[in-house]
């Protein structure tokens, strides 16, 4: 007994194969590209690469990879993919952009991956829809094209015909997206399945969204020798933990990165200036919708008279 009656397939042939056209440059992120590239041909689509020559490209990573198509030869796509990277190639080859501009309309769906969606908003095809970007670009995208309205908080967007993911394994979530709506939930679960990626069609994760985000980023090279240990966290709440050495005393240290947060992240000290007791600081400062947040930050000596210390910096929605 099989669950699949040989002779109902052969009545009812597999309809053609979805064509999947991902975009090759210099520069390219390899599991943008690729990790869209695995989840199509798992799912039996007729995935291929398309370059402004069939010439080998060099990705962000060094290896080499050399497309299938050029711009003008590759077959007409129901899926087109934008990878990330370096981005810079694709944006300032018109032919590309020419090529991107002409082919986003004529598919089923268009899907950018990290940074790719700078690609997308360079060629008009995000002006008034919501999008997402990688974490560490999502200002940028939204000051350079006003007319997108980016998002922070989600892992991919759809807007109907098309698509953005964030950074880098998001691209294969936005894939598995793809699939389930050109073949359904189910196709898709399978294909995750397949792979062994962990895929719920919603996922909550999304690395612009979480609570680090809020940390200025603060030199710390001229003021000791650093290793983080442990740095994590959620939406709500962030601890950032440092082992190091310096020659400066504690409670210099706090008072320098002190005054960095206070400039970089317009961190006010709580309680008069923030001491809560020796070798710890606090601070009061706004998330991104203006909701209040509390830090603090301790630098404790690793033994007595030593000059190795931990660092430790934890930020909490305020409440």
């Amino acid at each position: 007994m099989t669950l699949v009656d040989a002779a109902a397939v052969a009545a009812h042939p597999a309809p053609p194969r979805a064509r999947v056209a991902i975009l090759l440059f210099d520069g390219v992120e390899i599991i943008d590209s690729m990790g869209p590239y695995e989840v199509f041909g798992a799912a039996g689509f007729d995935v291929y690469t398309v370059g402004a020559a069939k010439r080998p490209v060099t990705s962000a990573m060094g290896q080499t990879l050399v497309p299938r198509y050029a711009l003008g030869e590759a077959p007409r796509a129901d899926v087109l993919v934008v990878p990330g990277g370096g981005v810079g190639s694709a944006l300032h080859d018109s032919s590309t952009m020419a090529w991107v501009r002409t082919t986003a309309p004529g598919t089923r769906l268009t899907m950018s991956v990290c940074n790719g969606a700078f690609i997308l908003a360079s060629a008009g095809l995000l002006d008034g829809l919501s999008a997402t970007t990688t974490a560490h670009n999502i200002a940028r995208l939204r000051e350079q094209y006003p007319k997108v309205h980016v998002v922070d908080d989600q892992r991919f967007v759809d807007n109907g015909r098309i698509i953005t993911t964030g950074g880098l394994s998001a691209g294969i979530d936005g894939a598995l997206h793809v699939v389930e709506r050109l073949r359904g939930v189910g196709e898709a679960q399978q294909v995750a399945l397949g792979e062994e990626y962990e895929w719920s069609g919603h996922a909550r994760f999304a690395r612009a969204a979480l609570a680090d985000q809020l940390i200025p980023d603060v030199p710390m090279d001229h003021l000791g020798t650093w290793d983080v240990v442990r740095t994590e966290g959620d939406r709500d709440h962030w601890e950032l933990v440092l082992h190091g050495t310096s020659d400066l005393a504690a409670e210099t240290l706090l008072d320098q990165v002190g005054r960095e947060l206070a400039s970089r992240g317009k961190w006010l000290a709580a309680a008069g200036d923030g001491r809560k007791a020796n070798g710890t600081r606090a601070w009061r400062f706004t998330g991104r919708n203006g909701e209040p947040w509390d830090g603090t930050m301790s630098v404790e000596p690793r033994s007595a008279g030593s000059h190795e210390y931990t660092v430790k910096l934890s930020i909490a929605r305020s409440g």
